[in-house]
């Protein structure tokens, strides 16, 4: 019977359905969330939503990689989160009501299953577990900012760039073996936002990662010769040699 009920589950055959916010949706509701629920791709580049839009509702992130960017007044931008496989998008929207805070772009092919705001609400109405499953996606969210941040200072800075590097093999690196060849879909300035240095830091620490030996880097090409070592990397940080510095 279950084996049935996650058949005729929208998100049934997903690899994150243990972990989607509409998993706790049985019985009758799956209609409506079938009914609401649409599934597409996102070529590199291409806007899902735009800062001041209408919210349109929760997408989940199925394959790629998304940046969420909060635009100023005069143009200009900073990068406020990557968006990974099993992800979620436009909540803050949805639960608040209101227009979209944040612009999400593809920074490489991906794909996106949304479910549109009428029939997410009615589906949250019937099925109470999928807020709490989206509160607790915050309160996540929340915390994993926070152990971002509180990285040790001496090493932190090479720490937070070798755990990005790692993050961003995941999601779009083309991996052979323990080696994976990555085209950077972030600019050096968007890397500094996510670690929280400027842009010349960005290039002193990446730097530092291949006179270690953990990366080569070629303009936005990377090499990283052995993705277990540069995961090694952000749980004890690169030699002493550099730590104090970083």
């Amino acid at each position: 019977m279950q084996d049935m009920a996650r058949h005729q589950h929208p998100c049934g055959a997903c690899v994150y359905y243990s972990q989607s916010i509409w998993q706790p949706v049985d019985g009758a509701p799956v209609a409506v969330l079938a009914r609401g629920f649409a599934r597409r791709p996102v070529a590199e580049g291409e806007v899902l939503f735009t800062q001041g839009a209408p919210g349109g509702g929760v997408w989940c992130v199925s394959r790629g990689l998304f940046a969420l960017r909060s635009y100023e007044p005069d143009g200009s931008s900073q990068l406020l989160r990557l968006a990974f496989p099993g992800d979620i998008v436009g909540f803050r929207s949805f639960l608040a009501g209101d227009a979209h805070r944040t612009e999400a772009q593809a920074l490489v092919d991906s794909r996106v299953c949304v479910v549109a705001r009428r029939e997410a609400a009615s589906v949250i109405e019937a099925a109470p577990g999928c807020l709490l499953r989206i509160a607790r996606r915050c309160a996540a969210e929340l915390d994993r900012t926070r152990r971002w941040h509180s990285v040790p200072p001496k090493s932190g800075n090479t720490r937070r760039l070798a755990r990005l590097l790692c993050h961003l093999a995941d999601a779009a690196g083309d991996a052979r073996g323990d080696a994976v060849d990555l085209l950077l879909p972030l600019s050096r300035r968007d890397i500094g936002d996510m670690i929280g240095v400027q842009t010349e830091t960005v290039s002193r620490l990446m730097g530092r990662l291949q006179d270690e030996g953990l990366v080569r880097a070629s303009g936005r090409r990377l090499h990283i010769p052995s993705i277990a070592r540069l995961r090694a990397a952000t749980r004890r940080g690169v030699a002493a040699r550099h730590s104090a510095a970083g």
